[in-house]
């Protein structure tokens, strides 16, 4: 049957096995799905593929023997024969390894200003006509005085809306527990239709128990038990909203006739921490406008509402408190070599070390350190939602450079440098005594086996690291442990319909400019480590198109995360220049022309890298700021605004639906919007039963959903 097949279809078929959905992939189609970001995501990828391809010409081809014909290893050290210990010092083409270095830098300096000309600044993404306003007092609730206080003075400025702030935070909670009531209810309405009451344990563990003897896991009616809980929660959301209105921030967002009226305001308030004043009028005494802060307001969309209530000392307390805890243990107790030491302590890995099993020595703290460098970034993306960020792109913008330190710190400076303990950290920290023999310990930087260890790791990377990508091994232990404590049906179709997330941007880009840093810092030293991060980019980039385009929800990003990931490519160079300078500094002496070299290299591209950031960073500045005014709905008159999405609004979304806040015999979801005592209506009830059918049936199926109901509060 096989030799039937004709050649072609056989060809399709492995084509189709080997990744064949990923390559099959169109760029337009992957952009039209999932956004101008991937756009930006990918060309960024393919401008790292082609640079380290452009980077395995010389190392391979002239680095690479150069080491290879050196005379300073034994012929029996094959790996280390491949790295600059085997090139003499005495020998002048040390001068190669300087010169390419600095090379490779302007090389990839080149290629991410390629890069960044293919940004599009989205300005359909960003409101210039509204301002967010802090430290208003928090006693005045009539708009009123906020636009006279402008009108005076500001002569000319017409303000069109005026939001108020409140805290939300009890009351988002509140409603998505009474959503979920209300989806039990409708779904077991609808089962006790067509097979009779429906019995149900509540207990998050009672799938632990599968007999009926023990009473906390006693079962009820279904139906009845969803009723009485969308009740309670319905009455308690009530009750919170009515309180809401006292519970105002001392945040303001206030929208503009156009632009330019916005640019002015902006300026007056710039010098204000100065001790400049801003204009006055008659009621800055009564709005305290001396105290205020103006700041250009991000899209309603982008911001968190439930967490604009967490401020100053609370925020930076919590904030400085959080990154200590991280600083502390990934920097001193996550690094492999550091684990793998205390554990030699107690004498628990002496006897595997006598077998001299390279699997042992060189695969597992490879293996290792890539296991830690997957849950770091998850413990970071984590760590972010409890730094309580006021909007999601500086929430993703933390993450990204979070990481990004953390992994650089974890995976290459602090194994680079041969600190392999805690006792031997804080002594070449603090020990005076100790610091007279530092540099026998940063002679690791340079042994050969300490390359080996990064080949591993991206070899770990490239084929173990991409592979667990498509199983996606932590969301689905996440998915089985969230399906697994969920108490009813209901609740199990929810978390189908809400399994897929977005596409992490920092995250992923930390992980990739991590190995992409590991690579360019040792493509001089141990120029065989390029190919295989070359394999790494391939290998990722093929996993990121076929998860972005079939597994990921789509994203929209501010376009600082991007330029984020810029300015770490540009950073990676200079690792390279770094051990260069450490090579020669030991090596060569610090009086040698080839450390003068490096020295004044290092700091040429250092000036370089500072200066194209900064020119970037004011090109954004520059751009957020559009010549052209853009008609968006917040400048429509107040009286216009009823057909205003309320998507588009900057008032939080659990106070934009007032149909809502209704007693559960009125609530949507038994379709009653008119009054507050009429009961549902047969044929409403039915209507309602059976929409809420439909929806159960079609999401266990439907591909590249995105987070509703808690997602477009939080």
């Amino acid at each position: 049957m096989i030799s039937k097949v004709p050649l072609d279809s056989q060809a399709c078929v492995c084509n189709s096995f080997d990744f064949g959905y990923a390559r099959e992939i169109q760029n337009e189609d992957l952009i039209s799905k999932c956004g101008d970001d991937a756009r930006i995501y990918i060309m960024f990828q393919y401008h790292l593929i082609i640079f380290v391809l452009i980077l395995c010409i010389p190392s391979l081809g002239i680095i690479l023997p150069v080491n290879y014909t050196g005379t300073v290893l034994d012929w029996n050290s094959h790996f280390g024969r491949t790295t600059i210990v085997n090139v003499s010092i005495e020998s002048k083409v040390l001068w190669l390894h300087s010169c390419f270095s600095f090379l490779y830098f302007l090389i990839n300096l080149v290629f991410m200003a390629h890069h960044c000309l293919g940004f599009v600044p989205k300005k359909s993404y960003k409101v210039t006509r509204t301002l967010m306003i802090t430290y208003v007092p928090t006693d005045i609730q009539d708009p009123e005085i906020i636009i006279k206080h402008f009108h005076e003075a500001y002569p000319g400025c017409v303000v069109t809306r005026v939001h108020f702030c409140y805290d939300v935070r009890m009351l988002i909670e509140l409603d998505d527990q009474r959503r979920h009531a209300m989806r039990g209810r409708l779904y077991y309405t609808a089962k006790a239709k067509k097979s009779g009451k429906v019995m149900i344990k509540t207990h998050p563990c009672s799938r632990l128990c599968f007999c009926k003897c023990w009473t906390c896991f006693k079962e009820v009616d279904a139906e009845q038990y969803y009723s009485e809980l969308e009740e309670q929660l319905t009455d308690e959301f009530n009750a919170e909203l009515n309180r809401v209105r006292l519970k105002r921030l001392d945040l303001i967002f206030v929208t503009f006739q156009d632009a330019r009226m916005t640019k002015h305001i902006r300026e007056d308030y710039k010098y204000i921490q100065c001790g400049v004043h801003p204009q006055q009028s008659s009621v800055s005494t009564i709005v305290k406008s001396y105290c205020w802060r103006v700041a250009l307001a991000p899209h309603p969309q982008d911001i968190i509402w439930k967490h604009l209530s967490v401020r100053r000392f609370h925020w930076w307390a919590r904030f400085i408190a959080i990154n200590t805890f991280l600083f502390f243990f990934f920097f001193f107790l996550t690094t492999p070599a550091i684990i793998i030491n205390t554990i030699d302590m107690y004498n628990v890995t002496r006897p595997i070390e006598k077998l001299q099993n390279p699997v042992i020595t060189q695969f597992f703290p490879s293996l290792m350190l890539w296991a830690f460098t997957v849950i770091m970034p998850l413990i970071v993306y984590l760590s972010a939602f409890l730094e309580a960020h006021w909007t999601r792109s500086s929430q993703n913008l933390i993450i990204v450079n979070k990481c990004y330190i953390f992994l650089v710190f974890m995976v290459i400076i602090l194994p680079s440098m041969g600190l392999t303990s805690l006792d031997v950290f804080f002594r070449w920290l603090f020990d005076i005594y100790y610091l007279e023999q530092a540099s026998i310990r940063f002679q690791c930087v340079f042994l050969p086996d300490n390359g080996a260890f990064f080949v591993n790791y991206v070899i770990t990377a490239a084929l173990l690291g991409t592979g667990m990508e498509l199983l996606r091994l932590g969301s689905l232990f996440l998915y089985s442990t969230r399906l697994f404590f969920s108490r009813s049906e209901p609740e199990r179709v929810h978390i189908r319909k809400s399994q897929a997330m977005d596409f992490q941007y920092g995250r992923e880009y930390a992980w990739m400019m991590n190995v992409f840093s590991v690579v360019v810092a040792y493509s001089i030293t141990c120029p065989i480590i390029v190919p295989f991060g070359l394999l790494y980019l391939c290998m990722k980039h093929i996993t990121d198109r076929y998860n972005m385009y079939y597994s990921y929800a789509p994203t929209k990003l501010n376009e600082q995360i991007h330029m984020a990931a810029v300015y770490q490519a540009i950073f990676a160079p200079l690792l390279g220049l770094f051990w260069m300078l450490f090579f020669s500094i030991l090596r060569l002496g610090t009086l040698h022309t080839i450390t003068f070299f490096s020295l004044s290299t290092l700091i040429i591209s250092m000036v370089i890298a500072f200066v194209s950031t900064l020119l970037g960073k004011l090109q954004g500045v520059s751009d957020y700021e559009p010549e052209e005014e853009m008609e968006t709905v917040f400048d429509m008159e107040p009286s216009s605004t009823s057909s205003t999405p309320t998507s588009l609004m900057y008032v939080a979304t659990v106070l934009q639906e007032p149909e809502m806040n209704l007693s559960p015999a009125s609530s949507p979801a038994r379709h009653t919007y008119g009054t507050m005592n009429r009961q549902p209506e047969e044929g409403e009830e039915e209507n309602g039963v059976r929409g809420f059918a439909q929806e159960l049936g079609s999401a266990q199926f439907q591909e590249g959903l995105e987070l509703d109901g808690q997602s477009q509060y939080h």
